[in-house]
């Protein structure tokens, strides 16, 4: 259901198999059928978790839990949903890490001194990601024809199989075209391959595991600490550098491919410093403060 109606993404049926069989372990180890299981049951299992066990992953547990149970009674095979009556566990948001501007320049700059193929590879995903905001799972996915199709947009298929246009700036361009002249480089056998990032690992294109190693890599050379760098973390850096620099909420929104926009209102922060900033520097009664207001206020 989650694959053919939802479109879920292999990465989130992993992570929902995985959620799903460690529930059931529990419940097997106490003697009940998981497809028999009532709410004390799985009020148990979420007891279970030790305080290594962050809000967050029990709250993830749980959903995917709820969504098993849920497909379960709509399709009859059970009378009814026991998760209905279970709270989730309480947890605060917690605002994204973001690289400053100077951060994203000092690792651009080290990606450019990377000699040879593989230093053109980094600064083409680079320039990608940061220019973009993408998944790292659309980046490494990218398909050879993306890039070449429109100089001004990328066609991106992202969550759900639905696709979305993100505009794409003139250095990212000029990396991936420089780029695409070593590419065949990283073609097992200098054959074909249909993706833009190519590998010899069995997926065809670069992994999410790789290009997260060579981000941290980077950082060291760029003298920032890698615990702060990420794919994520540049996808967080593109949004809030965005919203920093004048963009609206619902333009990042579409952008990210976010379904809801709730989802984007992660980054107001950068919003609530930005609006500060203008009553700081244009509301007469600050401008009194700091002596530079020459009109009569009201």
């Amino acid at each position: 259901m989650m694959s053919a109606e939802r479109g879920a993404s292999s990465n989130t049926l992993a992570a929902y198999r995985r959620d799903l069989e460690a529930c059931i372990g529990y419940l097997d180890k106490h003697g009940v059928k998981v497809e028999a299981a009532v709410s004390e049951d799985i009020r148990r299992y979420l007891a279970s978790f030790d305080a290594t066990v962050a809000a967050s992953t029990a709250a993830r547990r749980l959903s995917a839990i709820r969504q098993f149970y849920r497909f379960l009674h709509v399709d009859g095979i059970r009378g009814d949903d026991p998760t209905v009556v279970l709270d989730s566990p309480r947890q605060r948001r917690p605002l994204p890490k973001v690289l400053s501007e100077e951060d994203v320049s000092r690792l651009l700059a080290a990606a450019r001194a990377e000699k040879g193929a593989n230093g053109r590879r980094l600064i083409a995903m680079l320039e990608l990601l940061y220019a973009t905001g993408l998944r790292v799972s659309e980046l490494v996915s990218l398909p050879l024809s993306t890039c070449a199709r429109d100089r001004e947009f990328l066609v991106v298929r992202g969550k759900g199989d639905k696709e979305r246009l993100v505009p794409l700036n003139e250095p990212a361009c000029e990396a991936v075209d420089e780029y695409r002249t070593v590419r065949r480089t990283h073609v097992p056998g200098g054959g074909e391959s249909r993706w833009l990032f190519p590998s010899r690992g069995a997926e065809g294109h670069i992994t999410r595991q790789r290009f997260a190693q060579m981000l941290k890599m980077l950082a060291i050379a760029a003298n920032i600490d890698p615990r702060l760098v990420s794919p994520h973390v540049l996808r967080h850096a593109f949004a809030s550098h965005l919203l920093a620099n004048g963009a609206d909420l619902r333009s990042v929104q579409k952008m990210l491919g976010h379904v809801d926009i709730s989802t984007t209102q992660i980054y107001t922060h950068v919003l609530d410093a930005r609006l500060h900033a203008l009553v700081d520097r244009a509301h007469p009664l600050a401008l009194a403060a700091h002596g530079t207001y020459t009109g009569t206020a009201r």
